[in-house]
């Protein structure tokens, strides 16, 4: 997941909101038993929800049926990432419910906030979220299959530690550029290339109409 800035959901932009794209994130939740995202990520996506049913309706119940089969629960945990405990309480995804991983301090700012829909954990005692310790903490919880959808630099976080496992990336034919506004890449916040370089095994692609539809591995 990239960024267009605050408030602006850059998935549905730059896809055009394109079916496919929005089938294949649906299938991806449907799959999952979390989904993982940083507290930047939620305030640039206001009114949303982390559901398969949210993005592609239609096919609601397949979904549903398929997490059944699966023997996921009804809907994928919404896991939140957070430093700071900057969180918009009045957010339907936290109104709805979700785990919030933070600092001790981020935990302070935000417990007497969130809805009793919402349980706030704390992941040690440092000024940043252990990221390896918060994955380990939903192991726990039995949440094996994680889901991240950003934003930038909870992914280059991932990346750096070596915890991202698979990366599914769609080519949109979409022209995009910038002059003087900066925006976020799909990492941020560590240097890779060019003294590292993260390199990746192509798993899968696919095509339907202009788009292009890639699955890699990360190697370790």
């Amino acid at each position: 997941m990239v960024t267009l800035g605050e408030g602006t959901s850059a998935g549905s932009v730059i896809s055009g909101k394109y079916p496919a794209d929005r089938f294949l994130m649906a299938l991806l939740r449907a799959c999952s038993d979390a989904v993982l995202i940083g507290a930047g990520t939620l305030r640039a996506t206001p009114g949303h929800l982390w559901t398969p049913a949210h993005v592609f309706p239609r096919h609601a119940e397949g979904f549903a049926g398929l997490r059944r089969s699966l023997g996921r629960s009804p809907e994928p945990r919404l896991v939140v990432i957070t430093a700071r405990g900057a969180i918009d309480s009045s957010h339907v995804a936290i109104q709805h419910g979700a785990l919030i991983l933070t600092t001790r301090r981020g935990a302070d700012a935000c417990r007497h906030l969130v809805p009793d829909s919402c349980e706030v954990v704390v992941i040690g005692d440092g000024e940043e979220v252990d990221l390896a310790a918060a994955i380990h903490e939903l192991r726990n919880r039995n949440l094996g299959v994680l889901l991240t959808e950003g934003g930038p630099h909870l992914v280059g976080e991932l990346i750096d530690r070596g915890l991202l496992d698979e990366a599914f990336l769609t080519v949109s034919p979409v022209v995009a550029g910038r002059a003087e506004e900066r925006r976020l890449g799909m990492v941020e916040g560590v240097e890779l290339l060019p003294k590292r370089g993260v390199w990746s095994r192509l798993l899968s692609a696919r095509r339907h109409g202009d788009y292009l539809f890639l699955r890699y591995g990360l190697r370790a």
